[in-house]
Order: structure tokens, then sequence, then C-alpha cells
């Protein structure tokens, strides 16, 4: 099991299995979310991500038409994201988790639309936009 929780500890959620996948986002919305170059989630179907408290502090911003960002309305942390047309599954942010992972399974996405400053590590697969679909 994973523990995550935001920086003030009013939200707490575990996830049941393990990180199967990372998906580093660096286009613009995903660094003005995060504050950073990027933002670091792994997708996972919303039957294995569980709330345990905080409920009443989540809240939401749309700023695409469909994909609701959700955080902490009390310290601001980013916790996940789901999108309308896809409701059985969510995109947590890692930089939420409390427990350790590891996960080989890491890519770079919108690398073309990244910050000037921010340099991306070697070996990692990346593209220019989305991630192709099989």
């Amino acid at each position: 099991m994973i523990t995550g929780s935001c920086l003030c500890a009013g939200v707490r959620y575990v996830i049941d299995g393990t990180i199967d996948e990372v998906s580093i986002c660096h286009c613009g919305q995903c660094r003005k979310a995060s504050g950073g170059g990027g933002i670091a989630v792994c997708p996972l179907p919303s039957s294995r991500f569980r709330l345990l408290q905080g409920q009443d502090l989540l809240r939401e911003f749309r700023a695409t038409p469909g994909k609701a960002r959700v955080f902490c309305g009390r310290c601001g942390s980013p916790l996940y994201s789901c999108r309308d047309d896809l409701p059985d599954t969510l995109r947590v942010r890692l930089g939420s988790l409390d427990s350790p992972v590891t996960c080989a399974n890491r890519y770079h996405i919108h690398v073309d639309s990244r910050a000037s400053w921010d340099t991306l590590p070697e070996g990692e697969p990346r593209y220019p936009g989305a991630r192709p679909t099989a």
C-alpha cells in the first residue's frame, strides 16, 4: 500500500498496488500548476485510490475543459487530476506521495514546450507532445 498526503496533512490517501507508470509533463499548464519544470504523475484506476481524510478540503480547478485538477483548499498541494471522459482513471501527483516508490517505466511528454532552463535526464523516453498511443 502506498500512502500520500498534502503539505498540511489535512488530506490523506492510500493507493492499492504499485506504481507502474510515471509520466513527467513539461507543458505550460503543468509548469504553472506545479510551480516547477513539470509535474510527475502516475495514471491509475480510480478504484485503487482511496481517500482517508480531507474530503471537505478538496477543491478543483479546470484550466482545460473536461479536466479537473484537484488540490487541497487549505495548503494548495496538487493531489491528482481526472478527465470527464475517463472517469475511471486518476493521474496522481507523485509529489504528494509519502511512501517511497520506484518505477522503471518513466517518460517525459510535451518536451517541446518545456521551460528554457529545464534539463532532462539522459536515457528516459521523451516525446515532443503527448505520448503516442500504441
